[in-house]
């Protein structure tokens, strides 16, 4: 038994690395929602230009295999393989996102930026970058955390404290920062 854990883990720790061209070759199929660079085409997908290996290979497994579910992404990534999913991480992580606070920095959402930072950009690999997302993305993921649609560890029970004012006040708050997403070479 211990043996078959061994494996397992080491499995799991085995990720294929990345192939920059491929991944951009592959953001074609992502480019009306997400832009070929990560910039968001549509209100409701998110920015993902910059995010961070693990992150999006986190959720394009999750939507592949179902513990995470969305109409359009759940159909996009079924037939993903692992190797696809590291070069579209490899491609997407692969640009630089800068953030520039245009309020008072002490307006920041304070449950918020242990790990989303006061900027919107991630303090953490597993989190995403919140920084120029629309507030309309950002309430809605909220409250989706906070009625149990979509589940995180550590999104959940903080989702699940706040009320629909605090939501939309960091909703507000991150669609305010302003960003720019390059490709860094």
């Amino acid at each position: 038994m211990v043996l078959g854990v061994v494996l397992h883990a080491q499995g799991a720790l085995a990720q294929p690395t990345g192939d920059r061209a491929a991944g951009r070759q592959l953001a074609g199929q992502c480019r009306t929602c997400h832009g070929i660079e990560g910039y968001a085409q549509i209100p409701i997908a998110p920015h993902i230009g910059g995010e961070t290996v693990e992150y999006i290979t986190h959720q394009l497994t999750a939507f592949r295999d179902g513990t995470r579910e969305h109409e359009m992404m759940t159909i996009v990534a079924r037939n993903l393989t692992d190797q696809q999913i590291a070069d579209l991480a490899a491609w997407y992580s692969g640009h630089s996102i800068t953030a520039e606070v245009t309020a008072d920095p002490a307006g920041a959402p304070e449950v918020c930026t242990a790990c989303h930072g006061v900027d919107g950009l991630h303090l953490i690999p597993d989190a995403p970058n919140l920084a120029g997302e629309t507030n309309i993305y950002i309430d809605t993921q909220l409250k989706a955390f906070r009625t149990g649609k979509r589940v995180h560890e550590i999104m959940s029970p903080i989702a699940a404290e706040m009320t629909d004012e605090e939501i939309r006040a960091a909703a507000d708050w991150y669609a305010g920062v302003k960003i720019t997403i390059e490709q860094v070479d």
